[in-house]
């Protein structure tokens, strides 16, 4: 029989502190809140309405053509997604089409676990106001940059 000898738990342990010194590109602290908002709090791929107990939506703001890209924060360049699914649009597993239509990506290793997070439609819930839509320059720079369909 095979026994293991248990070390010692410890609760608590030193670390190291390393300082960091980095640079980023300044975003507009607005950015979330009006696109949030277009999206009523909702996830345009879910459609999911999650609040947490402090009131705060738990959706995000997700820039279509990133920053680092050259993407500017107005809504329009902008769509709320849930955690996980902003994660997948980052990661250029999902995209949309020009009509929003939801694109799974052929490279994805699990494409069924995608589509069922994509709400029944198949297509993003828009903003209510139209002129708060994704812009299809963004969409289109989305598809021909990062997403491989």
């Amino acid at each position: 029989m095979l026994r293991e000898e248990r070390l010692p738990f410890q609760l608590e342990i030193q670390r190291d502190r390393v300082a960091n010194l980095g640079s980023r590109l300044v975003r507009d602290r607005l950015f979330r809140r009006r696109v949030v908002e277009a999206y009523g709090a909702r996830c345009a791929v879910t459609g999911l309405k999650l609040i947490n107990g402090g009131g705060r939506a738990e959706v995000e703001a997700a820039h279509i053509r990133p920053v680092e890209s050259g993407g500017p924060d107005i809504v329009t360049n902008g769509i709320a997604l849930s955690g996980t699914v902003h994660w997948m649009f980052d990661r250029v597993l999902i995209g949309l089409s020009d009509d929003l239509e939801i694109l799974v990506s052929r490279q994805a290793n699990d494409p069924d676990s995608i589509r069922s997070l994509i709400n029944s439609s198949g297509f993003a819930i828009p903003p209510q106001r139209p002129l708060e839509r994704p812009h299809p320059a963004f969409l289109a720079w989305h598809r021909q940059h990062c997403f491989k369909h």
